[in-house]
């Protein structure tokens, strides 16, 4: 997936002007014909309060992220999958037997590719002594000078404790490989159960949160405000992801069929690879084109054709990252050194599934503050260039 492809743009709702009379010179005038002013924080106590606000609940997902990943997964398939929903439900399909056949389908697609690629991760990791020997042999000529300044830090490691250090050492023995394993099988197995229990509840209740808080709230203007909120995201997020989906798709698609012409083994475990590591911004392709790279130094005896099967999917990534931003159109419209931020910090929050959320959360995140006039501002600098504000670009 491209940076450009991860952006989002919103207009925010703004009152219409009121009606004057013709030849109406008076200041109302001016005011109607400027673009809508986006208000600034005054209060500064309440906005230390928000900021300390903030804070508080970052650390608490920080150390809640067990619970709180696989709730937002669950949202995230929903928003995915409810283009297929909202299909069954028009050809009069229960909402029930819809939900369970969508939840189903899933558990089907996610098991088949499991068990499709358990044979060829189980023969890679066979062959991984051997290959780490093949590599650091291939590698030797890089490898060189990393070796020489660790052997000097070394001496000078020994030469800083004397002749007479003691070299005794004591290490303390961890869990097995074995162990680590299974535990990482048992947790993701319990996380993906959460999901899809999760996920089916949610399809099958449609809208019944929006539902809820639309009677809680008070004046009809939060009711609307409630609803116009929630419909940008179904539309913005639900649209972002299929079409994302569907180029990943292809970009797994054309990299299984290029190892296979390549002569790289197991082509359907690289189009998969390929397929999830394209969800995650820069550092999904750039582990791509380095996984790739090993694999064809494995695989092939010259260098330059070691090569290939990386170039080769480096120029399919850039050709996707060339038609996504025309299939989004205006769609999404971020800053892209934000999305860059973004997908740091989520990173180190919650590793590889924080970067996998990072675009639509903070694409939801703006959507938010564009149709809430105290987080217009935030909303516009979280946009991208051509982002406007009722229509017109800033300064105009």
């Amino acid at each position: 997936m491209s940076l450009y492809a991860s952006t989002l743009e919103i207009i925010p709702i703004v009152p219409a002007a009121p009606r004057l009379s013709d030849g109406d010179d008076s200041p109302a005038v001016e005011n109607a014909e400027k673009p809508s002013e986006m208000p600034m924080p005054r209060d500064w106590q309440s906005f230390a309060l928000t900021a300390i606000l903030v804070l508080l609940v970052l650390v608490i997902l920080y150390y809640s992220g067990e619970v709180v990943l696989p709730i937002l997964f669950a949202f995230l398939l929903n928003l995915l999958l409810q283009p297929a929903m909202n299909a069954l439900i028009k050809v009069h399909v229960p909402k029930t037997l819809a939900a369970l056949f969508i939840v189903l389908l899933l558990i089907g697609t996610v098991t088949g590719i499991g068990f499709s690629l358990s044979g060829p991760a189980a023969e890679w990791i066979s062959k991984a002594p051997q290959s780490i020997a093949r590599l650091e042999e291939r590698l030797s000529a890089i490898m060189l000078p990393v070796a020489i300044v660790q052997k000097a830090s070394q001496d000078v490691e020994k030469f800083a404790g004397g002749q007479g250090a003691d070299d005794t050492s004591v290490s303390l023995k961890g869990p097995g490989l074995g162990s680590a394993l299974f535990s990482g099988a048992r947790t993701i197995v319990a996380e993906f159960a959460t999901i899809v229990l999760l996920l089916f509840f949610l399809l099958r209740s449609g809208d019944l949160f929006l539902r809820r808080i639309v009677e809680i709230l008070p004046t009809f203007r939060d009711k609307k405000q409630a609803v116009d909120i929630s419909r940008e995201i179904t539309r913005n997020i639900s649209g972002y992801l299929v079409t994302i989906t569907l180029m990943n798709g292809a970009v797994g698609i054309a990299t299984g069929v290029a190892t296979y012409l390549f002569g790289l083994s197991n082509p359907v475990l690289w189009g998969v690879l390929a397929f999830v590591l394209n969800y995650i911004l820069i550092l999904g392709p750039l582990t791509g084109v380095a996984i790739l790279f090993l694999a064809g130094l494995l695989t092939f005896d010259t260098l330059w054709l070691a090569f290939i099967p990386a170039a080769t999917y480096l120029g399919i990534h850039a050709t996707e990252g060339a038609v996504t931003p025309l299939l989004l159109a205006r769609r999404f419209e971020l800053n892209p050194v934000l999305v860059i931020i973004s997908l740091v910090f989520w990173f180190w929050m919650w590793g590889i599934a924080g970067a996998l959320l990072a675009v639509p959360l903070l694409a939801s995140f703006k959507i938010i503050c564009d149709r809430i006039r105290p987080l217009m501002a935030l909303g516009h600098f979280v946009g991208g260039e051509n982002h406007t504000v009722n229509g017109r670009a800033p300064g105009e």
